[in-house]
């Protein structure tokens, strides 16, 4: 089930990961984007690409200390979240686009550092 949760009164709690935001992004046309991350408590990392409905990604990863992890949109003042960990060392699976949307794979150290490390595939 998609969580959608109201943006704007996540601005204010959002701003200070935002302003310490690591981003990358990747062209429909790559085979794979390789994460390979050194997250300060407190920071994230996002991976984000336009996928149009019925579009699969297959993605593992591994962090050797727990994080949060999610995939997500933004759709007007909402963020939807179709997948979403918190705590985790590491998930995999496929993910398919419900929808036509720009989604981002995000990895945020909550509490200690951590490297992160895996794929998102074609």
């Amino acid at each position: 089930m998609e969580q959608m949760l109201a943006y704007r009164p996540m601005k204010r709690a959002l701003l200070p990961a935002l302003l310490l935001l690591t981003t990358a992004s990747f062209a429909n046309d790559a085979a794979k984007v390789d994460v390979d991350v050194a997250l300060e408590a407190g920071k994230v990392h996002e991976a984000c690409e336009r996928l149009e409905k019925g579009d699969r990604r297959r993605y593992h990863w591994k962090a050797t200390a727990p994080v949060d992890f999610n995939i997500h949109y933004h759709r007007g003042n909402d963020v939807v979240f179709p997948v979403r960990r918190d705590g985790m060392r590491g998930d995999g699976g496929t993910f398919v686009a419900k929808t036509a949307e720009d989604y981002c794979w995000m990895w945020t150290a909550r509490t200690a550092p951590a490297r992160v490390t895996g794929q998102v595939l074609k």
